[in-house]
């Protein structure tokens, strides 16, 4: 039997090394990369493709939830995270069927984990890895935030709308942001949510890429795979990749794939500069 590929990250040496050694324990485990921090599980994650992701929730910097924020939907491997959460929070990874392990971790809930993940491999149910994480994600910040206002339940003046930017309404926690569409540099899609990416912050939004797509000006975005939107404005560099794939670098840290299906859309972009 194949074994699953996994990276494992925390930025607590401890944690990591104690993680390590029961996970060498396991023969259906082979470790192929370890990670300190939020940044380098992301670039690990782009380059070697792994099927198992062991993920640290709180990290200083980009957090184990802001790793998965920032990678594309079909690049999210499974995922299993390993956390000191308060109960609330693993009640919404049981109900999206998140994968956790409490701090200090436990050998069963290990073994349990695994076989979790040996099972959805062969199922093909890892096309909903990032989607589930998103939803619980929501979930926690909705039970973090109870009392937090619905964009729908707030009445916007009417605008002329040749004069004002059209923009777009996320709710984050207690809070409403109103983005403008040029500080959006991409979005992806996980289910019935959207992580869309602005200035450095992913917010998370309720709705389809597909009804989000009508929003957004159809010049400055492009769809550039089955989950994810660009704005052209912010690709600074591409990059070849295998299978007549590549890569758009829109910033010092983002990556995006761009599949063989829509990389047309690219070279007519490039074409026309």
């Amino acid at each position: 039997m194949n074994k699953l590929r996994t990276i494992i990250v925390d930025d607590e040496p401890l944690a990591l090394n104690l993680l390590r050694a029961k996970l060498n324990k396991i023969p259906e485990i082979d470790i192929i990369a370890e990670c300190k921090n939020g940044r380098e599980a992301i670039e690990a994650t782009m380059a070697l493709a792994p099927d198992l992701l062991f993920l640290d929730i709180q990290m200083p910097g980009v957090d184990g939830f802001g790793v998965i924020k920032k990678l594309q939907s079909d690049i999210v491997p499974m995922v299993v995270f390993t956390t000191a959460f308060e109960q609330y929070a693993l009640d919404a990874f049981d109900v999206h069927a998140v994968d956790y392990i409490l701090k200090p971790i436990d050998d069963e809930r290990i073994q349990r984990a695994i076989q979790r993940a040996l099972v959805r491999c062969e199922s093909d149910e890892d096309t909903l890895n990032k989607s589930r994480i998103i939803s619980a994600i929501d979930s926690i910040n909705e039970m973090e935030n109870p009392n937090s206002v619905s964009p729908q339940s707030i009445s916007l003046p009417k605008l002329n709308t040749d004069k004002v930017e059209r923009k777009i309404v996320i709710k984050d926690r207690d809070d409403i942001t109103l983005l403008k569409q040029t500080d959006i540099e991409w979005v992806d899609a996980a289910g019935d949510y959207v992580c869309v990416h602005a200035q450095g912050v992913t917010h998370i939004k309720r709705c389809t890429l597909k009804n989000l797509l009508e929003d957004l000006d159809s010049e400055m975005f492009k769809r550039v795979h089955r989950s994810t939107i660009v704005n052209l404005n912010y690709i600074q560099k591409v990059i070849p990749h295998t299978k007549g794939e590549f890569f758009l670098k829109l910033g010092e840290y983002d990556q995006v794939k761009v599949s063989r299906n829509y990389r047309e859309v690219i070279k007519s972009f490039l074409t026309d500069m």
